[in-house]
């Protein structure tokens, strides 16, 4: 590497909003999250048909989006892939809010964190 390259060397970083892992669709269940056109979505229902002529078994998901609690719906054959979406769920306590209408937040590990929300006095 020249001078040049280390000077302008390229750092990039992922933020994980899109990472996902196929998955085969059987092995789905209540509970667990899948990728329905594109969402994020929590599997409500699972229900799986006996194997038709063409040798193919089907699984009916039933399930609602993550973030707008819609509800999404999805056919597909039990040996074929379906992406997941990677969930981290964190939770958070309420340790204060300020004037402001900053909301004031504390993880397991102690972290603290503010976020600004609408304030339930502004509704």
């Amino acid at each position: 590497m020249s001078e040049d390259d280390e000077k302008y060397a390229v750092v990039t970083a992922d933020a994980g909003a899109s990472e996902t892992v196929s998955i085969e669709a059987g092995q789905i269940r209540k509970g667990g999250y899948i990728m329905i056109k594109g969402k994020p979505c929590k599997v409500r229902d699972v229900s799986t048909s006996k194997t038709g002529k063409h040798g193919h078994a089907k699984c009916k998901f039933s399930a609602s989006d993550i973030f707008t609690g819609n509800t999404c719906e999805e056919l597909c054959p039990a040996t074929h892939n379906i992406d997941i979406p990677v969930v981290t769920k964190k939770d958070w306590d309420v340790t204060g809010m300020d004037e402001d209408g900053y909301i004031q937040l504390m993880d397991e590990a102690g972290d603290c964190l503010l976020y600004t929300s609408p304030s339930p006095r502004d509704s």
